[in-house]
């Protein structure tokens, strides 16, 4: 059993809460939407969740439904207890009052292999999906649900309009492809955007020696002026002779450099 609208609505009106535009709450209230997120997640017994921001639980229930032991972490005070009372008869569902993005990750999965599976805020999104990229290896997967603007950026590729500085770094840890879309319609309040689900699944990067903050901070300064030719955006940091020792045309924008051309751009500075 998951909610309906009307179902958060009467959750909201029984505790007397309203959505807080500040955190980004925009609560999913159809069934089919959530049953299709935890099917697409192909999750079932044996597996471990985190669900973050699970609000109201919509999300949460369906997760249940597959027999996996969930984590559902919801920072909100006044909705955590709400959130406990909804779940409070699935032992396999446990209520975690915390900030993503101040948790202690480490404490929170242990030794074990997760999978993220999330209805994600909107300000939210990127930084915790490259937050668990960077320093989570124990999630092995996401699968979340996030603006079809980032979502684009989430997947993108060289040459394509989304690609940027994000698509890089997701490039060099998992691959990553939208596996639905989620139109405004079905969350409560009704956002002014649509979204997408992507689905994010690490790999082994392309080069797990190089300096990864070296990198990441590169390929930022080059995209800080995607317009601009490396040769111009990267004066002062990338000599010519490095730019042809790597295999990287100067005359090259940011957006035409897949992961691994970064890579090498990076281990030829790194090698003088």
């Amino acid at each position: 059993m998951t909610h309906s609208p009307a179902d958060i609505r009467r959750l909201l009106d029984a505790h007397q809460r309203l959505p807080r535009r500040d955190l980004g709450q925009n609560f999913v209230a159809d069934p089919n939407t959530v049953r299709r997120v935890a099917r697409l997640a192909g999750i079932g017994e044996g597996d471990r969740v985190i669900e973050i921001g699970a609000g109201l639980g919509s999300l949460t229930l369906a997760l249940a439904d597959t027999g996996a032991s969930v984590t559902a972490v919801e920072i909100d005070r006044h909705l955590a207890p709400i959130l406990r009372e909804v779940v409070d008869a699935r032992t396999n569902v446990t209520v975690v009052e915390a900030d993503a993005m101040t948790i202690d990750w480490d404490e929170l999965v242990g030794p074990d292999t997760w999978t993220i599976v999330a209805n994600l805020p909107y300000n939210l999104a990127t930084p915790l999906v490259c937050d668990v990229l960077d320093h989570v290896p124990r999630v092995r997967r996401l699968v979340v649900m996030v603006q079809r603007e980032v979502a684009e950026r989430f997947v993108a590729t060289p040459r394509a309009p989304a690609y940027g500085a994000v698509s890089v770094k997701i490039a060099y840890w998992a691959s990553a492809r939208i596996v639905g879309h989620v139109p405004a319609a079905v969350f409560v309040p009704r956002p002014n955007v649509e979204s997408a689900l992507v689905e994010i699944e690490r790999r082994s990067p392309p080069d797990p020696d190089i300096d990864r903050s070296a990198l990441f901070a590169l390929v930022r300064k080059a995209f800080g002026q995607r317009r601009k030719m490396l040769r111009r955006s990267l004066v002062g940091i990338v000599s010519p002779s490095q730019f042809a020792d790597a295999g990287v045309s100067p005359e090259s924008r940011p957006e035409e450099l897949d992961v691994t051309a970064w890579c090498r751009l990076t281990a030829e500075l790194a090698a003088r």
